[in-house]
């Protein structure tokens, strides 16, 4: 089937089940950390060291695997970083020590980093502009499906058949999908470079790229994503990697029940991908390449408070008693997060040229992943010095500030196709 006979929809759902993958195999160890940190007696702290690392590595990677996707097309270079990643999650089973876990969540990161750069780009090339809103609603509800797997699938295996089969269970999900994303992704070809510009013939092939990368960094379209995630992954971070810890330590769960309730969570967030996604483009203009807009388009500001106000919804938590309260403010947290990653992303790939949209898209990656970085381990320390998880809770509020500067900055209009071909190499 020639990329052109493709259904651009149908391709897009295998692009979210690449993400759905992707956070299927990050997400066992999270879905499972009181049963690992018990066995190998690993302290909140070295948890949050473990969350580190992986972002660490998917920093570092990221806005180079969407240079390399960028170049050589998202077809073989996600279809390689699956098995790679696929592998490294399986040999979490053979880890005994902290030490192991921790090699191992950097290497994970690193062969993780080419998922999203990889489904934005592919989205971006073969969905037609106004539906790509919607589109990259689905795509992200692909992360959250994987979650919303992780936790009864990983808590089931882990209390049947002991954690080490969690991994090697989840990890045979990756090799089984990757017929599938050979089958139907395109090959959109290498792009000459992802720089704006080209680069001066004086420039070294090993420079060009960096210094494209750096001018992308610098877009203001790529700054304000950035503030969106800055406001929305920490509480998305507490729900998807705290959260089985703070039920069984909190709210009385038993472990093996842990899975039980942690399906709601990305399940909402799902729904609120695609809705906010859907909303944003049935509010598009006809032509997005024709009308202005101050900064955000008017709809889409209301849109992105909305999903601000329900991000921060994670502060009460610390005010409800029970296991199914604490889920549902959570649940409400991760749509209000939804929708902000949703509704950046696309506005941030709408002003940019369709070559940078890997690159671009890694770069948003990268943010979430310093935000992880420097949370993880706050957390931790923070938990094991007091045993309150209020203060941890309360980041939920970061939301509104991040909200509030998306909407007040950006261009005075959306971009022209002049000025997108001015940015093309």
């Amino acid at each position: 089937m020639t990329a052109a006979g493709r259904n651009p929809w149908l391709v897009a759902i295998v692009a979210t089940l690449a993400m759905s993958v992707s956070y299927l195999d990050r997400q066992t160890l999270a879905a499972i950390a009181p049963t690992i940190r018990a066995e190998l007696h690993i302290s909140h702290e070295r948890f949050g060291w473990l969350g580190s690392a992986f972002a660490l590595a998917y920093l570092v990677c990221a806005p180079l695997s969407g240079v390399v996707v960028d170049r050589f097309g998202p077809r073989r270079t996600l279809a390689l970083a699956v098995l790679a990643w696929s592998l490294v999650s399986a040999a979490h089973a053979a880890a005994f020590s902290f030490g192991a876990l921790l090699v191992l969540r950097l290497l994970l990161g690193a062969f993780e980093a080419p998922s999203f750069p990889s489904t934005a780009r592919t989205i971006q090339t073969t969905l037609p502009a106004r539906r790509r809103s919607a589109a990259m609603g689905l795509l992200f509800t692909g992360s959250s499906f994987g979650a919303m797997v992780a936790a009864p699938l990983a808590a089931r295996v882990a209390h049947d058949h002991g954690f080490r089969f969690a991994f090697i269970a989840t990890a045979a999900l990756g090799l089984l999908w990757l017929p599938f994303w050979l089958a139907f992704a395109p090959d959109d070809g290498a792009t000459a470079s992802a720089s704006p510009k080209r680069a001066d013939a004086s420039d070294t092939g090993d420079m060009r790229w960096l210094r494209a990368l750096a001018a992308l960094a610098g877009r203001p379209a790529v700054l304000r994503q950035a503030v969106v995630i800055v406001g929305s992954a920490p509480a998305l971070l507490v729900v998807l990697g705290w959260y089985p810890q703070m039920l069984v330590e909190a709210a009385g769960v038993r472990r093996e029940d842990v899975g039980h309730t942690l399906w709601l969570p990305p399940l909402v967030f799902d729904v609120a991908a695609v809705g906010f996604g859907a909303a944003a483009s049935a509010l598009d203009p006809p032509s997005q390449t024709s009308s202005p807009s101050h900064g955000a388009h008017p709809s889409h500001r209301g849109l992105m408070a909305l999903a601000a106000l329900l991000t921060a919804t994670l502060a009460l938590v610390p005010w409800v008693e029970g296991a199914w309260p604490r889920v549902a403010l959570g649940s409400l947290a991760m749509a209000g997060g939804g929708g902000m990653y949703v509704l950046g992303t696309a506005d941030m790939l709408r002003r940019i040229s369709p070559g940078e949209a890997a690159a671009a898209s890694g770069l948003s990656a990268a943010a979430q992943s310093l935000v992880h970085i420097a949370a993880n381990p706050v957390y931790g320390a923070w938990l094991d010095r007091t045993h309150r998880w209020g203060p941890v809770l309360a980041v939920g509020a970061l939301a509104l500030p991040a909200a509030l500067i998306w909407a007040a900055t950006g261009p005075r209009a959306a971009p022209t196709a002049r000025a997108l071909s001015a940015h093309t190499p």
